[in-house]
């Protein structure tokens, strides 16, 4: 049916190419007239692009001459010419597109020109890679091609203090990590004062591995959190009794879902357990929530697989990566329920300062492109949620490489024997191999195995990823057996060793079909870059985690009424196109749940939008904020009143309740009487009440100097806002986390959340009101004014990241220190930057 449709409308692909080729041909023309240019003139180009930008000319416009520009800057400066491919790769980049480019096809070159592009705009460009090494080594190589052409480069790495980080964001181009870009774009919205902020606004990135980040990491959200002081007590106790039950007896676990639940004979032990009458009263909530963790982590989480237990921590395991994600904890109580498990201190859990998902950090940005390796299989949700197409570059050279067809064996034992044999056939002949594996426990088996067998070997699992682009790199030599986790090594090229391609170039075994293809695809790909020759091949058996879940049950038997044995491999295109099958449904699964979490995230990136604006706007402001504050107290004030005289006898108007608020809330009490509201209407009320108001602030503006009064205004508004937006993010993160029963009564948990998320933001927004016409009204202003974190430590949490803020201690005044001396309170600042602000 495709086929038919491409017939009919043409390849989409294939118009898009044809359109590029377009302007590729218009480069290439530029080349010998761009080649006649002295360093110098090639230099000055850049101003000349910036000047005709300026006055109003399109990037568009630009773009043939700029890429001709940085094609022969990279031959002069890199000693390397961007190919053809490389072009057309990189004009897909500035449309905003994904450039799927095979692996060695000079992505990191290709990037170049994109960026040179649209950091003549001045607005900055971002180049986002997966980890710091790739991030550092790029700033470093490419940085020489962007210096020579008079462009700065700034390197965003962890660790940076606010200075460092602010002039690599001023850079031109900034290369770092997803994680430091969405973590400061988090501290930007918590800070203080507007000079500690340290990013711009959003302009265009480039993102390196785009499907690993914005797919694979699209459901990871990064938190700043502080600690909430919880007892580990009942996590314990639930560990207890969970350890005492008996699978299928007391509990049901479902492979496919990895769903846990209690049966009735486990219910009635957990209420003899903890002496109780009704697990399910409401009462119990937070018990049966301690329960279900604990069940989760024996019979779904394992050892080795999910996590590694380092150091007398849980360490999670990516199950993309293989790398261990040091730092970052499973929420919701589950890695309190995996340490209690394992015998660990229980760690406390945390309390959700501030948060966003990949999804939506990235969104925001006005343009966003990509490259990888394999997006194609992903192309509807690159479209759907990211607004922009895959366009696949062909490759600079055919490839060569000889993908043969899966290997299907009836048992674990068996496959593995394989592999281990095919493995020692080519270590003989000097064949390097490189062995791709889903879990640590499996690359230590094969390694075991490997050592029986006399073959010599690295390994690269999460357990030993320091060494990660040394072992990469060295894993296409002669005679070299790597073994890794997964896709371990993403952006480091395997480059051919003297020799080898006459014994055949690198052969991929992988072990275990990954449940996205795209995965998969990666592992072949390490082999046959630039033409090399190379093969790969899977070795599956009916025992696989994908086999399991997706029937393998017919197959087996049949293999078992053949009379197959353990060392006979049955190779059939029906069996491929099974797994094929499965992992497009597991594909289509993955993709429905993180549109999933997509549309809850989208609830609070709209409130998160409004507060962080709001928060700006009270940074930001010179001017008076008075009116602000105004309207704040006649909103409060409005409701109070509204509220006590809805009764139409005016005899029931409660007066005196609308009283004690006033003079709790707004004035004193010889300021206003009962007898100057009575017998008036509402409106009369709130103005007359308002008049009262505005003496008072008039009173207390003449209390102190102008610049004391703004801040006394800030440090009220900042100090609200924040405690009362931190209290929200957690609730909304615990009606998240319970939402899902309400599909139990035929109601739509997405639905409900927004309307209650929309119900608790209104809620939010009248408490910061009120506390805001409280807090100016009544607050006694002293001289030395202080805006406050609301929260002192903080962490920041994801991507094997843990990165704690140093907390700045209370100092009070005793003794004359001079401007440029160190701070007394032991923040390491000078005086003046501190304290003495």
């Amino acid at each position: 049916m495709a086929g038919i449709l491409r017939k009919i409308f043409g390849d989409g692909n294939q118009k898009q190419l044809n359109r590029i080729q377009n302007r590729v041909d218009q480069i290439e023309a530029l080349e010998p007239e761009i080649e006649k240019l002295s360093d110098e003139e090639l230099q000055q180009k850049t101003e000349e692009f910036k000047g005709r930008y300026s006055n109003g000319e399109s990037l568009d416009s630009i773009l043939v001459e700029a890429y001709a520009v940085v094609r022969e800057a990279s031959k002069r400066v890199l000693n390397m010419r961007p190919f053809k491919t490389q072009l057309i790769g990189a004009i897909s980049l500035h449309e905003g597109n994904i450039s799927e480019m095979k692996t060695g096809e000079g992505k990191t070159l290709a990037s170049t020109m994109p960026a040179y592009l649209n950091a003549i705009s001045g607005k900055g460009v971002h180049i986002i890679t997966v980890n710091e090494y790739l991030a550092d080594r790029d700033a470093r190589e490419m940085g020489e091609l962007y210096g020579f052409l008079g462009l700065t480069v700034g390197l965003n790495g962890n660790g940076l203090s606010k200075e460092e980080k602010r002039e690599a964001y001023y850079s031109d181009i900034t290369y770092g990590t997803n994680n430091e870009f969405g973590f400061d774009y988090l501290r930007d919205n918590m800070v203080l004062y507007k000079e500690q902020m340290v990013q711009r606004p959003l302009n265009f990135a480039i993102i390196d591995e785009v499907d690993s980040i914005l797919i694979d990491e699209a459901r990871t959200p990064l938190i700043i959190s502080g600690s909430a002081q919880k007892s580990a007590a009942l996590y314990q106790q639930a560990n207890g009794f969970v350890g005492g039950l008996t699978h299928e007896k007391d509990y049901t676990y479902d492979e496919k879902t990895k769903g846990v639940q209690l049966t009735e004979e486990g219910i009635n032990k957990a209420e003899r357990y903890f002496s109780i009458e009704n697990l399910y009263d409401l009462s119990n909530v937070s018990l049966t929530h301690h329960i279900n963790q604990a069940l989760k982590a024996h019979a779904s989480m394992h050892r080795d697989t999910d996590y590694v237990v380092q150091d007398e921590e849980v360490v999670i395991v990516d199950q993309f990566t293989g790398r261990l994600m040091k730092g970052r904890r499973y929420s919701d109580g589950l890695h309190q329920a995996i340490e209690a498990k394992e015998g660990l201190q229980i760690q406390n859990e945390s309390m959700t300062l501030a948060s966003i998902t990949f999804q939506n950090f990235f969104r925001m940005y006005n343009k966003l492109s990509g490259m990888t390796g394999t997006a194609k299989t992903e192309e509807e949700e690159f479209r759907n949620i990211y607004n922009m197409d895959v366009v696949a570059i062909p490759t600079n050279r055919q490839i060569v490489r000889d993908d043969r067809a899966d290997q299907i064996y009836k048992s674990m034992e068996g496959k593995f024997n394989a592999v281990v044999e095919g493995i020692k056939e080519r270590y003989k002949a000097g064949q390097p191999v490189l062995v791709g594996t889903v879990a640590v426990e499996s690359s230590e088996l094969i390694s075991q195995l490997l050592k029986k067998a006399g073959v010599k070997h690295n390994v690269l699992n999460a357990k030993n990823h320091f060494r990660e682009a040394e072992i990469i790199e060295n894993a296409g030599q002669k005679g070299a057996v790597t073994i890794a986790t997964n896709m371990a090594g993403r952006g480091t090229d395997i480059k051919l060793g003297e020799g080898v391609k006459e014994l055949g170039g690198l052969a991929v075994i992988g072990t275990e079909r990954h449940e996205a293809r795209r995965i998969d695809n990666q592992l072949r790909g390490r082999s046959g870059r630039q033409g090399d020759p190379g093969m790969s091949q899977f070795y599956l058996s009916m025992e696989d985690e994908l086999m399991r879940r997706f029937g393998s049950d017919n197959l087996r038997s049949m293999m078992e009424r053949l009379g197959m044995d353990d060392d006979q491999p049955i190779e059939s295109k029906m069996v491929s196109r099974a797994v094929e099958s499965a992992q497009k449904r597991v594909e289509g699964n993955n993709f429905d749940a993180r549109k999933q979490v997509l549309s809850y995230d989208d609830v609070l990136r709209e409130q998160r939008e409004i507060i962080y604006k709001q928060r700006f706007d009270v940074i930001e402001a010179n001017e008076n904020l008075r009116e602000i504050i105004e309207k704040m107290i006649l909103s409060t004030l409005n409701r109070v009143i509204v509220t006590h005289t809805q009764d139409d006898d005016e005899d029931n108007w409660d007066y005196k309740t609308i009283m004690e608020y006033v003079h709790g809330n707004l004035l004193e009490k010889d300021d206003i009487s009962i007898d100057t509201i009575k017998g008036k209407e509402p409106e009369e009320i709130t103005e007359v009440i308002m008049q009262k108001v505005r003496s008072r602030y008039d009173e207390k503006e003449s209390e102190l100097s102008p610049d004391q009064m703004r801040e006394f205004e800030k440090v009220i508004l900042l100090r609200t806002v924040d405690t009362k937006w931190m209290d929200h993010i957690d609730q909304m993160d615990q009606l998240r986390q319970g939402i899902h029963l309400r599909a139990y009564g035929q109601n739509d948990p997405l639905r409900e959340y927004q309307m209650e998320g929309f119900a608790m933001f209104e809620v939010m927004i009248e408490n910061i009101e009120e506390e805001v016409t409280k807090y100016i009204m009544k607050a006694q202003i002293r001289d030395n004014l202080q805006r406050q974190e609301v929260v002192k430590n903080t962490q920041a949490v994801a991507g094997g990241q843990d990165q704690k803020k140093k907390s700045r201690k209370p100092y009070i005044k005793t003794q004359d220190v001079g401007r440029n001396d160190p701070c007394p309170c032991g923040s390491g600042k000078k005086y003046k930057n501190c304290h003495g602000k």
